[in-house]
Formats: C-alpha cells, structure tokens, sequence
C-alpha cells in the first residue's frame, strides 16, 4: 500500500519535518540512521511519478528544514556577537539556509528530468547529483560544506569504512544511494523477486565491504606516544579583545602553560588577544623556557601583522626557530570582505566584528617539525575542507586544529565542527588534536573516535597521549578525484542511452 500525500500544505509540512529529522545524524546526536530514514521519505516522494518541477519544491523545502534545524547558530553569531540587528541578523540567516536548500532542489529537479522516462534510472542520478551538490557547495563562494550527508555517518556508521578511499562526498554518495534504493523500493513497490533478491544481496555488500574496511588499518604508527595538552582558556567572545581583559588572558594562558608537563602543549585559535609582535618579551621567554624544559613545544595562536597586512597565525615556540602557520582559506564576511565595493556597507552599518578583513596564507605551507613529530597545523573551519588538509601530507604525521567556536554560543555548532575533524582523522587515518576557546577540545584518533573530550564553557586542560602516523590513505593519494570519476562514469550510464535514442528519433 502506498502513501499518497495529494494536500500541499501537508506534503510540505511532512517533507520540512523530514529534512529536519536528518539532523539527527549529525553531531551532538550522531543517530545516524535517522539520515538515511530521512532521506528514504524524500526520495519516496520523487520516486512517485512527480515532475521536475515537484521534486525541486519538495528538494528546496526539505533543504529548508535540514539547514534552518542544522545552522541556526549563524544568528547567534551575527546577532549576540556581531551585534546584528535581530531583524537582519534572522534574514541573513534565512537566506544562507534559502541558498543552501536551492542545491537539494536542483537535485530533485535534475535527478528527475535525467531519468525520465525510466524512473529506475533515479536509483542513479539521486545519488550522484546529491554528492556533486555536496561537493559544489564545499567550493562555490569559497565554500560552506556543512551538513554535507556523508558527516552524518562519522564515525559510528558501518559506512564510515568508505571515508580512507572516497572521502566524505563520496560516502554522502552511497549513504544516499542506499536511501534512494530504499526509497525506490517502497514507492514502486516492484514485484520482480530477482530484483528484490539483487537489491538485498547489493544493500549487505555494500555495508559489509565496509565494515570489512574499518577494520584495515591504512596508516602505521611512527613512533612511541607523546604527551599533550590541549588549553582551553574559556575567554568569552563578547570580552575577548577589551583591552582590560587582555593582559588577564595572556597571564591565563602562560600560567596553563607552565603548569603542564607535556612535551606538546597547543593553545586555541587567537588565544593571544594581541598582535604577535605585541606579546610580551618576557612571556615568549617563559614560555620558550618551559618548551625547552620539556623537550618539547608549544604552539600558540595570534594574529601576525606584516606589511600592512594582518594573518591568522600559530606560532611555534621551542628551543629553535620558531615555525608559522598562517591560515589560508579564510571565513567570508567573517575574516575578509568579500566584494568590499558591494558589501563594505554590511561592517560599517550593520556588523561590529574584529578581525574582519585578514589576509589569506599561502596554500603551500609545510607541516611543523616540532616535538619529535611533524605536525599539520589548521585554523578554525579551515578543518572542513578534507582535500585541503591532504596537502600537507603524507609528510605529516599528526594534525592540529586550533579553533574558537565561541562566536556560535552554546549550540551545536561547536559539536558539528569537531565531527569534521573526526572525518578528516578518517579520511588521513591521522591523529587530530583541536585545541579550542570554549570547546570542543578533543583528542581524536585516526578511525574517529573521540579519545578525550573537554567539557565546554569551561577552563581546563585537556591531557592525553597523541600517537604519530605514516603513509597514506587512498584519499590522501587521489583526494576527491576518485569520487568524481565515480560521478562521470555514472552519468555516463544514466545519458548514454537517451543520447543514442534521441539520435535514433532523429533518424
């Protein structure tokens, strides 16, 4: 018995409900089956006979409720920190979670024209458009991948198997292949049992062949463990760049410092509320002074001003030269000004946010060779891009992330982050270390498993083991590269045959 929904207005309802149960799969949650059940009922709406037209309605709307649900934090943001007017701050919000949602609805649009007049073909084109979206949207106006499906499947989902070879746009493929497959099943209910025999066997090879590839250890440990710590200072954003809160936090961190024995010592994303040249002499010494006492190192966090021009940095201290990390792919509207002619009204009308206009490092920065390991430094949501972590490897043997979520209040926003980082220790099978203001500090190893987590909102120091890594992963040989020849060689198969048959017509 199928389920016909004929009244718009419930139909949308149902679908925006749909699109909002997704975000169960994601972090704080990680459910990640109700994904995949979400996604079954939008896919069993397109696979009922409905026009291009309809899937894009239903595609934009469940976009609607998977992004208004997943990234309501970008008001807090603009709003509680960035002193937006409530009004704008909601609009703007709406209108990023409007112009992601337009991707969901291309792909029920395209998915279905392209398939017509065979809807078996959907079983395809779903899947393949999905991961393309999710892919386009990592890169398009500097990208903002988030909630991208294969997320919600780190690192608990028999499908996190795939991550080491296709990455996470490749497993958001498969995860919505298996919906789709689903979804096809349930709407056209076919009665062919081979079909049905196939489709099963299909569904158990595809979530064993990934259990089976949990299992295999694609990376090998370089040597023994060293001891870290992760600094959590706490420092709320509304205060952290008052003048009078600055010496505090600088005494904060290096008394934190100094109070941890471990041989690598990290501190959050701009932990310094000063420019680099601007920090004490005599705390660079002290801090110089206890790297050297423990054999080891310690990064820290500040923005470096050079030529006029101001980058977000982590700087090494220890007993040599110290090395500089400068982040490269910076946060629009938030650390540069895109379109400054068109867009500089918003920072002097409507925004009050510090740092707004960084300059950009280079892409091709070399892991830091400290504390007996060589470490790959990343700032802020710089962790989100998985085929730019890749270029410092296979070279490096540990990743850092240095990051302040506090911009995003207590919300989720701090949760999804730190599940991007355990796709990357994935997708590298490297250890990742994030050292963060308010959290999530966390020590992850390299199958995703979250091995120290700090409470949030609170100062505290996170100890623990790091253990180093060599070699590669496929993903870190061939990057995205496999999962878009998958998507070419696919769409080969889905338009080849109406290629020839509309030449056939013409004929």
């Amino acid at each position: 018995m199928q389920i016909i929904i004929k009244n718009r207005f419930i139909r949308s309802i149902t679908v925006f409900l749909l699109g909002a149960l997704c975000v169960l799969g994601f972090a704080p949650f990680y459910f990640y089956p109700f994904s995949i059940v979400s996604l079954i009922g939008l896919f069993y709406f397109w696979h009922q006979d409905c026009t291009p037209k309809q899937a894009a309605m239903s595609g934009f709307i469940y976009g609607l409720g998977l992004f208004s649900t997943g990234i309501y934090w970008i008001y807090i943001s603009l709003h509680d920190f960035g002193n937006m007017p409530g009004a704008a701050a909601g609009l703007a919000t709406f209108l990023l979670c409007a112009f992601m949602a337009l991707f969901t609805a291309l792909v029920g649009a395209f998915s279905v024209k392209i398939s017509k007049p065979q809807s078996s073909q959907l079983l395809i084109s779903i899947p393949i458009f999905w991961g393309l979206a999710d892919w386009t949207r990592s890169w398009i106006f500097t990208g903002f991948p988030w909630l991208t499906m294969g997320y919600s499947q780190v690192p608990h989902s028999p499908l996190a198997g795939y991550m080491p070879i296709i990455g996470v746009y490749g497993v958001s493929m498969i995860t919505v292949f298996i919906a789709s497959l689903i979804g096809y099943w349930l709407a056209k209910k076919p009665a062919s049992v081979i079909w049905k025999r196939n489709t099963i066997a299909l569904l158990v090879l595809i979530l064993v062949t990934s259990c089976l590839l949990k299992l295999v250890e694609w990376t090998a440990a370089t040597s023994k463990p060293i001891q870290v710590a992760l600094l959590q200072g706490n420092i709320a954003q509304d205060i952290k760049w008052s003048p009078e809160v600055a010496e505090k936090t600088l005494s904060l961190y290096l008394h934190m410092a100094e109070a941890s024995q471990a041989k690598l010592i990290i501190m959050p994303e701009t932990a310094m509320p000063v420019l680099s040249s601007q920090i004490p002499q005599e705390l660079i010494v002290r801090l110089q002074t206890h790297a050297v006492k423990n054999q080891g190192a310690i990064l820290v966090g500040a923005v470096e001003h050079e030529n006029d021009e101001y980058f977000n940095s982590v700087m090494s201290i220890d007993g040599g030269k110290p090395e500089v990390y400068r982040k490269s792919h910076l946060v629009p509207f938030g650390e540069f000004i895109p379109l400054k002619v068109a867009f500089g009204w918003i920072y002097r009308d409507l925004l009050n946010m510090p740092l707004s206009d960084l300059t950009r490092g280079s892409i091709h920065q070399q892991p830091m060779n400290i504390a007996g390991e060589n470490v790959a430094i990343n700032i802020c949501y710089e962790d989100v891009f998985g085929e730019e972590i890749i270029r410092q490897l296979p070279a490096a043997t540990l990743l850092v992330n240095a990051s302040n979520d506090a911009w995003y209040g207590q919300s989720n926003a701090a949760y999804q982050h730190m599940q991007f980082s355990q796709a990357r220790a994935l997708e590298t099978g490297r250890t990742v270390l994030r050292a963060t203001n308010t959290g999530a500090t966390a020590i992850i190893d390299p199958h995703g498993n979250v091995l120290a987590h700090a409470p949030h909102f609170t100062e505290t120091t996170l100890n623990g083991m790091a253990q180093g890594y060599s070699g590669s992963t496929p993903y870190v040989r061939w990057g995205n590269w496999l999962f878009l020849i998958i998507c070419l060689v696919g769409l080969t198969i889905i338009c080849l045959p109406n290629f020839l048959a509309s030449k056939r017509k013409t004929k």
